[in-house]
């Protein structure tokens, strides 16, 4: 069965998480859990360095709601893998 048009697909590399849809891709770093992030949090991602797109597509911007369901998308599947993101 093939993937439906339009879903994110969410992966781990080191020291990052890429995310794609619809042939664009974002690169967005991770870092340690900060003072402030909950005591079970794995690693923090730091919602300003989610803009736009990676190049060639870094002149579109991620608007509010497309932002919701990749960090939505993001955060379902690390808790598959028993992991847990801070948002910032």
């Amino acid at each position: 069965m093939g993937r439906r048009s339009g879903a994110i697909e969410v992966e781990m590399t080191e020291g990052a998480i890429r995310v794609r849809q619809s042939g664009r891709t974002l690169t967005i770093p991770i870092a340690p859990p900060d003072a402030d992030s909950p005591e079970d949090a794995d690693f923090l991602v730091r919602l300003d360095y989610i803009e736009n797109w990676d190049a060639p597509d870094d002149d579109t911007a991620i608007d509010i709601e497309a932002l919701q369901k990749i960090l939505d998308e993001i955060e379902a599947q690390l808790d598959r893998l028993g992991l847990v993101v801070d948002f910032d």
